[in-house]
């Protein structure tokens, strides 16, 4: 694989005697988006502000497209777009005039690159309206097409989803797999909505107390919700349902309420449900069940926090 666009290597960063970030470590490619998942204080937005060099390294060092953020900040800002808190935007200019004036902060973006980054975006044809009467959505995409004035190789977006309705949240979603996936761009990007996550990320990586507690490939998340996928089946008589499958079938069972929980693959629904017929037991519901990515999330904060070694 190529060199990382982004490097982040034994990253630690404390305010007086308090520890915000841990000894972080991790990388991100290009086209690729990578998840940042934690709860509020996990050391998220320290973390991106370290690498966008609003916050100083206490120790460690990040490295963009090669280049350290500690020893040529200037150098490695150069290939930064960044959204850490909401854009800043003057509601009574038009989108063009906006992105006109964030040009202007930068040297040599001419018109044809505003024009450029505005059809990226898919605002081209409401440049000329105020910013005033954008959507929420709309109002995100452009803090991003001004994130992108400066042809940067990594963007860096904290709680973007914030705030959307679920048309906004696809609409940004859909973007963004674009910008990474067809564009190139490597993405680092947080956010608390853990389902539209699991939709949108490549590569998670859980922080908590500022500790990296895991980093998982799409790939790796999706065999591990695949370990975690169980057969729920409602009958009349749970527990003598559970001893049949257990002794006959040899697969393992869990008894929740009136329900069976039979850890075995879709394809062994038929063979199970046709044995518990065979004994006279009344099947009132089937369901196929896994984990969602929250509660694998929630899982590896709560496994850390009892001292123990994470089950994904």
């Amino acid at each position: 694989m190529n060199t990382p666009i982004l490097q982040i290597n034994h990253v630690t960063k404390t305010f007086g005697s308090r520890i915000a970030v841990n000894n972080v470590t991790f990388n991100v490619h290009q086209g690729e988006i990578f998840g940042f998942l934690g709860p509020n204080g996990a050391g998220k937005t320290t973390t991106m502000k370290m690498i966008c060099g609003l916050v100083d390294i206490t120790r460690g060092d990040i490295f963009v497209c090669g280049t350290s953020v500690k020893k040529s900040p200037h150098k490695a800002l150069r290939n930064i777009g960044a959204i850490i808190e909401n854009p800043i935007m003057y509601n009574y200019l038009s989108g063009y005039d906006n992105l006109k004036y964030y040009a202007s902060l930068y040297k040599g973006i001419k018109k044809e690159r505003i024009n450029y980054v505005a059809k990226i975006v898919g605002l081209e044809n409401r440049l000329k309206d105020k910013v005033g009467t954008y959507s929420l959505g709309m109002r995100q995409r452009l803090g991003i097409a001004q994130a992108l004035l400066h042809n940067p190789r990594l963007l860096i977006l904290d709680e973007p989803l914030s705030g959307l309705d679920p048309a906004g949240v696809k609409e940004i979603r859909d973007f963004l797999r674009n910008l990474a996936h067809k564009q190139g761009i490597a993405i680092l990007i947080s956010s608390h909505m853990l389902g539209e996550m699991e939709m949108l990320c490549d590569t998670y990586g859980v922080i908590n107390n500022g500790q990296l507690l895991e980093v998982k490939s799409i790939g790796q998340l999706r065999e591990g919700i695949e370990n975690t996928r169980k057969i729920k089946i409602a009958v009349d008589y749970p527990n003598f349902a559970g001893k049949i499958i257990v002794n006959e079938l040899r697969f393992k069972v869990e008894i929740v309420g009136n329900s069976v929980l039979v850890s075995a693959p879709k394809s062994e629904i038929n063979n199970i449900t046709q044995k518990l017929l065979s004994y006279k037991i009344s099947i009132f519901g089937i369901e196929y069940i896994s984990k969602s990515l929250e509660q694998i999330f929630l899982e590896i904060i709560d496994k850390k926090n009892k001292g123990k070694s994470s089950i994904i």
